[in-house]
């Protein structure tokens, strides 16, 4: 899968250590599970390339930094190589300072917000990430149309006799591309992920793909699904996101942006990394010890159904990549399809095998 990410990224006319980030990226967001935003981004990555929306030569560059902060410009590029350069950037400036607060303009769609905190978990840090979006998907609370994206949430801190607590959602019920991935494969919907404008449920895959991607009404509901169960905290948070990830770096905010965007204008989305070194604040190793023990007693929860184990955030994505690295990553008939043409089109031979 890496060589086939590759194979298509550089017949693209990305430059080969860009690429390089960008397929790790990718890879390892398939491997835990995250089939959204993994390798099945190739086809909405090659309609940008089309339109001239990206620039797959881009390179991160610094626009502003003082002390602990910095401000990054994407270059209209993929936002993979952005967002790790900023993550990169802003561990340094926490390493150095005790934290780093790194946003990001003018980039594009940055696959899964969890490796980003990940990465930087793996060097000792507490790491927060939020994003601005390109597709409007969240119909907020008492709303008939979509106004906001999906506005990721990432959170991870490092442990020491335990993985890293790794929270990565969408601040709506679910992600806009887990609609399509479960269309698909050809599995229904589940009720409350997406409504059509009057407020009702749409279960069915491609009507739900087509709510949520080309009907101007309806989409994907808050965390919460409705008023009754507290929807408003779902847009909330995706409000938080968008500021964050967006407003803050001067990136675009979907509903202004579309009103004079041209096919081929960037996206110009927004991220922001926050990192913190725990010895700003403690001795080495005591915040470890004490995240441990808290994850320990978590664990150690009775669970309702025996069968079914209290878990932390990140134990299913841990869980799913030691099955994929033995088993393989599965690739639906309609991915493959859709990937061999993709393939076909850059000219580069088709490299998956199925098992």
């Amino acid at each position: 899968m890496r060589a086939q990410i590759l194979a298509i990224l550089t017949a693209w006319g990305m430059p080969r250590d860009l690429a390089e980030e960008t397929a790790t990226v990718m890879l390892d967001t398939d491997l835990m599970g995250v089939d959204s935003h993994g390798i099945g981004m190739l086809a909405s990555y090659e309609g940008m390339r089309r339109a001239g929306q990206v620039k797959l030569d881009a390179r991160p560059t610094v626009l502003r930094e003082g002390g602990p902060v910095a401000l990054v410009d994407g270059g209209a590029g993929l936002g993979h190589p952005a967002a790790a350069f900023a993550m990169r950037l802003a561990v340094k400036k926490a390493k150095e300072v005790g934290v780093g607060a790194v946003a990001v303009v003018n980039s594009h769609h940055f696959g899964a917000a969890g490796w980003y905190v990940r990465q930087a978990a793996a060097e000792g840090c507490v790491a927060l990430v939020t994003s601005g979006t390109r597709t409007l998907a969240m119909v907020p609370t008492r709303g008939a149309v979509p106004v906001l994206g999906t506005n990721p949430i990432a959170f991870a801190a490092p442990g020491r006799r335990q993985p890293p607590v790794a929270l990565d959602m969408a601040t709506t019920t679910a992600a806009a591309n887990k609609v399509r991935a479960k269309a698909l494969r050809g599995k229904p919907i589940p009720e409350g992920w997406v409504m059509d404008g009057a407020g009702n449920p749409v279960t069915d895959g491609a009507a739900a793909v087509a709510q949520v991607f080309d009907k101007p009404e309806g989409g994907l509901s808050p965390v919460g699904g409705t008023p009754d169960m507290a929807s408003h905290k779902g847009y909330g948070l995706g409000m938080m996101a968008h500021i964050l990830g967006a407003t803050l770096s001067g990136a675009s905010f979907s509903p202004i942006r579309n009103r004079t965007q041209r096919p081929e204008d960037p996206d110009n989305i927004g991220h922001f990394m926050l990192a913190i070194d725990p010895t700003a604040f403690r001795m080495p190793g005591a915040f470890e010890h004490d995240l441990d023990d808290m994850v320990e007693v978590l664990r150690a929860t009775p669970p309702a159904d025996p069968a079914l184990p209290v878990l932390i955030p990140g134990d299913p994505e841990n869980a799913e990549r030691e099955a994929r690295l033995a088993d393989g990553i599965p690739i639906p008939p309609a991915l493959d399809r859709q990937i061999r043409d993709i393939a076909l089109r850059a000219n580069v031979g088709y490299l998956l095998e199925q098992a």
